[in-house]
């Protein structure tokens, strides 16, 4: 069952969504872009979190600042990177050592700025990172990436973009496409879930 819970960043109270996990693994997962509606119940995150729990992670939905019962304002994801990190730092001091990040396409923006910026985690999952709207380029090394997912229609992350940022970041993470699916996975989510449930 999940249970509401409130996390400190920066001085602001950010709401998240916390249910603990059989195991000693845990996630935090991001969501889409605030000012086109994106909060941690969009089902791409919600995707993401049943897969995680699938296998036995403690997982923390978070709302942005700014998004839902959030404190703050949105400022172009610079203060949801503290968010991120205040989320991971959540789950550390439940003790838990093994941390991951996943996030569905602003928040694998965000997520993937909060670990060039040095967040300690174990394995990453971006889902249709959003290449063609956003500048990568300044996003260095990720160790930690695990595994991309874009849908092969998806002209906000495009696969052909994806691929060659992919070196750059870490060419040993797996990219997963998904034909026929765009940005939004409508009607390809049950493959989507298969994606996710196979690799995480």
């Amino acid at each position: 069952m999940a249970e509401r819970i409130t996390i400190q960043s920066g001085g602001l109270q950010i709401e998240g969504l916390l249910e603990k996990g059989a195991g000693e693994k845990g996630v935090v997962i991001t969501h889409p872009h605030p000012l086109y509606g994106g909060d941690m119940y969009n089902m791409i995150v919600a995707s993401l979190t049943r897969a995680y729990q699938m296998k036995e992670y403690s997982t923390l939905r978070i709302n942005f600042r700014g998004t839902g019962n959030s404190q703050g304002n949105f400022n172009d994801g610079i203060g949801a990177q503290a968010d991120v990190l205040a989320a991971l730092s959540t789950l550390g001091e439940m003790g838990i050592d093994y941390l991951s990040l996943a996030g569905y396409s602003f928040g694998a923006w965000v997520n993937a700025l909060a670990i060039s910026e040095g967040a300690k985690i174990e394995r990453a999952v971006m889902v249709s990172p959003p290449v063609g709207l956003i500048d990568f380029t300044s996003i260095g090394p990720l160790p930690s990436l695990h595994l991309i997912v874009s849908g092969r229609l998806d002209d906000i992350a495009p696969v052909d973009m994806i691929r060659k940022l992919l070196p750059g970041w870490n060419e040993d993470a797996n990219l997963i496409e998904i034909d026929g699916a765009d940005h939004f996975f409508l009607g390809y989510m049950e493959q989507l879930d298969a994606v996710l449930n196979a690799h995480i």
